[in-house]
């Protein structure tokens, strides 16, 4: 087992997530929610680069389950938050699998 039990990134910087939602806000709201719920020694939140899926965004990516969620809207964080960070159960609607790996940009994105 790692140092936390769940690790959380959330995608920054790059060509196209922090044009597509507000993701300081997002790093910000999940911080307190694990703060909140007691968490916060469980749960790590960080900033993260990007990770070559432009055009897909805003993205989070959950450690150690490797589960990628697409599309992320602020009013989906509080069910990320619930079902998945403080309850272990992903939220299948956002899961994103491309088909395969590695940097999957749409077209228009460096």
């Amino acid at each position: 087992m790692g140092q936390y039990k769940t690790h959380v990134f959330v995608c920054t910087s790059g060509d196209s997530c922090p044009t597509q939602g507000n993701v300081e806000q997002y790093v910000k709201f999940l911080r307190d929610e694990s703060v909140k719920a007691g968490l916060k020694a469980d749960i790590r939140i960080n900033k993260a680069g990007c990770f070559s899926q432009c055009g897909h965004g805003p993205m989070i990516v959950m450690y150690p389950e490797n589960v990628w969620y697409g599309g992320v809207q602020e009013s989906d964080l509080k069910e990320i938050f619930e079902s998945h960070i403080r309850d272990g159960k992903p939220v299948a609607r956002l899961i994103y699998d491309p088909g395969v790996k590695g940097a999957n940009k749409k077209p228009g994105y460096k």
